[in-house]
C-alpha cells in the first residue's frame, strides 16, 4: 500500500491503537519514523519500538504504555506538518503542548528532538506532531 505521509500514517496508527487498548503495533519503517518513536520512548509516551530486518522493507514494533488501571500514556497526539502545508517554527515560536504537560517533536538541522531539547540546543525546525 503506498502512503503519501509515512509520519501522518505512524500518528494515526498510534491513535488508533491506544483507542482499541493495544499492546503493540507493526508498520512499515523508516528512518524518520524510527527517530519519532525515539523521541517518544525518551519522553516516556512509548515503552519500546524495535526495528525488524526484513526484505524488502524493515518493519518497526512499537510497544505502547499504559498506566496501573490501563488507562493510556498518550492521550492526544496530533499530527502538525503536513505534506500539503509543511509548518516551520523558529526557537522562540515552538509551542509549548498543554502547559508543559505533553511535548512538541520537531525535526531540526541537529536531527529529530522534543520541543525542550531543541530549546535548549537553541534551534528551530518542521513542527512533526504534538503529543500529551
Amino acid at each position: 500500500m503506498v502512503v503519501n505521509d509515512p509520519v501522518g500514517d505512524l500518528i494515526t496508527r498510534i491513535r488508533n491503537a491506544v483507542l482499541a487498548r493495544h499492546d503493540k503495533l507493526t508498520l512499515p519503517s523508516s528512518k524518520l519514523k524510527a527517530e519519532v518513536a525515539k523521541a517518544l520512548k525518551s519522553e516516556g509516551f512509548i515503552s519500546d519500538f524495535i526495528v525488524h530486518e526484513k526484505k524488502p522493507q524493515n518493519e518497526l514494533t512499537v510497544v505502547l504504555k499504559y498506566g496501573p488501571d490501563r488507562e493510556p500514556v498518550i492521550t492526544g497526539i496530533k499530527r502538525e506538518s503536513k505534506p500539503g502545508l509543511r509548518k516551520y517554527v523558529n526557537v522562540r515560536d515552538i509551542p509549548r503542548v498543554k502547559g508543559g504537560m505533553g511535548i512538541a517533536i520537531l525535526s531540526t538541522s541537529h536531527g529529530v528532538m522534543a520541543d525542550h531539547e531543541a530549546r535548549k540546543a537553541n534551534v528551530g525546525g518542521e513542527l512533526i506532531c504534538t503529543v500529551y
